[in-house]
């Protein structure tokens, strides 16, 4: 018999109401070597003072060095790991990151619009660039139409922006024309990341639809090659902070914030034969 005390049926006089957890769902890709996906997004929610739970989309096979393939789960799995969540601990907020094809990205949609989804945080990760691993254009166009006009918060990079518009992303200017182009599917907001612009400098913008102006984010680029799941990392920031109810702004800066102190402190150490992970805990160590 359980010796404790605890009431199981509830609170009681004895027992207080309990404070609630701020929820965020990582629906992504499963990474082994837990510097991205699934794995990157549970330390960033952790880390940030939310309790993390995941739908897993895709199995990757990967390393610091990179994909080497990928086994999409079943729509039908995706859509009962979500069900059985928003039964019992509905999220305060959801991310997405990899979604291998159209059927497990309609099938992602079709659930989050069922449920009137809280705030919605898009990492489009498109694969890599090349190469049979880089998404089908059905998923793309996929992503677009049924994803995009659910989203409260689109974190496209230089490549996936470029991608996703037809547009050629290589600066400031392209970045505006595509984030106001992205906004068109129905987006709020969309904040492009320039993390692959040339130079000592990084610059994110972030366009408010609603208020049709642009927030420029700049720091100084921080020296490392220890850069495995930064998009992650970022995406799954932005979604713990919405969760907690900050305005959007407030959400990219602090992101980012938590962002470069996981990468200068990721810079310290070794992992792997490739881009080695960032440094999720670096507060507590």
């Amino acid at each position: 018999m359980d010796s404790s005390c605890e009431n199981s049926t509830g609170d009681t006089a004895d027992h207080p109401p309990r404070d609630a957890y701020h929820t965020v769902l990582t629906i992504a890709g499963s990474d082994p070597s837990g510097g991205a996906g699934i794995q990157a997004d549970l330390k960033t929610i952790g880390a940030l003072g939310c309790y993390g739970l995941s739908v897993i989309a895709v199995v990757t096979v990967q390393d610091t060095r990179g994909v080497r393939s990928m086994y999409p789960l079943a729509p039908s799995l995706i859509r009962d790991q979500l069900e059985v969540l928003w039964s019992d601990a509905p999220p305060d907020a959801v991310k997405t990151g990899l979604l291998p094809g159209p059927e497990q990205i309609e099938i992602v949609a079709d659930t989050l619009r069922g449920h009137g989804p809280p705030p919605l945080v898009v990492d489009p990760v498109l694969g890599p660039s090349r190469g049979p691993l880089a998404l089908s254009e059905d998923a793309v166009e996929a992503m677009k139409r049924h994803l995009f006009p659910l989203a409260t918060l689109l974190t496209p990079n230089l490549p996936e922006a470029s991608r996703l518009t037809g547009l050629k992303v290589i600066d400031r200017q392209g970045m505006a024309a595509a984030a106001k182009k992205l906004a068109e599917s129905g987006c709020p907001y969309v904040l492009v990341k320039g993390g692959h612009l040339e130079g000592d400098h990084c610059l994110d913008l972030l366009y408010l639809g609603p208020e049709d102006r642009f927030v420029t984010f700049e720091a100084e680029r921080i020296p490392t090659v220890n850069t495995h799941g930064t998009g992650c990392t970022l995406s799954a920031a932005l979604a713990s902070f919405l969760a907690k109810g900050l305005p959007t702004v407030e959400c990219v800066g602090r992101a980012r914030d938590y962002l470069r102190e996981a990468l200068r402190e990721g810079g310290r150490y070794t992992l792997g034969k490739g881009n080695g992970p960032l440094h999720h805990f670096h507060r507590w160590w």
